[in-house]
């Protein structure tokens, strides 16, 4: 299987500036592990758009998957009650 390249959507790196140190490390390794495994067996698909949920914690990583160009698009990464605000 190909390797997908993870990309971040510029407010992302805004979002992971008020994280905890800890926390922004374990939530980066999660991302990273995307790019061997886009769609791991915890991660959810949300029903109403072509997106992706996946926990870590406390904290909810979105993201959309483009398989034609083997990318993955983080566009969210928030506190479980932020994450649809």
């Amino acid at each position: 299987m190909a390797a997908y390249k993870v990309l971040f959507k510029n407010s992302v790196w805004k979002d992971f500036e008020s994280f905890p140190k800890i926390e922004l490390k374990k939530i980066l390794e999660k991302i990273n592990s995307l790019s061997t495994d886009p769609r791991p067996i915890d991660s959810q698909k949300l029903s109403s758009q072509e997106r992706y949920r996946l926990r870590q914690g406390r904290y909810r990583i979105l993201y959309s998957i483009q398989d034609e160009d083997l990318t993955v698009w983080v566009v969210k990464v928030a506190h479980r009650k932020d994450i649809y605000r």
